[in-house]
């Protein structure tokens, strides 16, 4: 049994690879929120909400199908739609055939700012991922990604946010 529980556990280079894999990712994500945060005044989760709004139909989402888009629990999607409807973002009403559900509204605001957020992000997305990978690494990136959702079980059509 403890011959097994040895083979289960990873290798010290299999560590190495992880620990690489999620210190590079983390300060990857914070820097692009830095430059996100500094260039439009949108934190990356006002721009995973506007990207979700901004790609629905009529700019519109239920709130529970929102939270289950942008992965976040409702509770914490509750809060950080108060925050965006306060700086008129986004609007709330009530859904009109569920009197529980609540829609969610991209404002003329909210599109504005969305887009006018869209090219500095992309242009840091470019310059401190794509530039970093030769074309064939950036297809193995693809592979990787997708051979992780395959093993986490996740819908082969949701699209990380970027």
């Amino acid at each position: 049994m403890t011959q097994q529980k040895r083979r289960a556990m990873p290798t010290r280079d299999e560590l190495r690879v992880w620990r690489s894999f999620i210190e590079t990712s983390e300060v990857l994500r914070t820097r692009l929120a830095g430059r996100l945060q500094s260039e439009s005044s949108l934190s990356p989760g006002d721009y995973q909400v506007l990207l979700a709004l901004s790609e629905a139909d009529q700019h519109s989402l239920r709130s529970s199908s929102l939270a289950a888009l942008v992965g976040w629990e409702r509770s914490r999607l509750s809060h950080h739609l108060g925050r965006m409807e306060k700086r008129g973002l986004v609007r709330r009403e009530a859904c009109p055939d569920d009197v529980h559900g609540i829609d969610v509204l991209l404002t003329d605001s909210g599109a504005e700012a969305f887009r006018s957020s869209s090219v500095p992000h992309l242009r840091a997305i470019r310059e401190l991922f794509i530039d970093a990978l030769t074309p064939e690494q950036l297809a193995q990136v693809d592979d990787i990604a997708a051979a992780l959702r395959h093993h986490l079980d996740l819908d082969p059509e949701h699209k990380p946010t970027a």
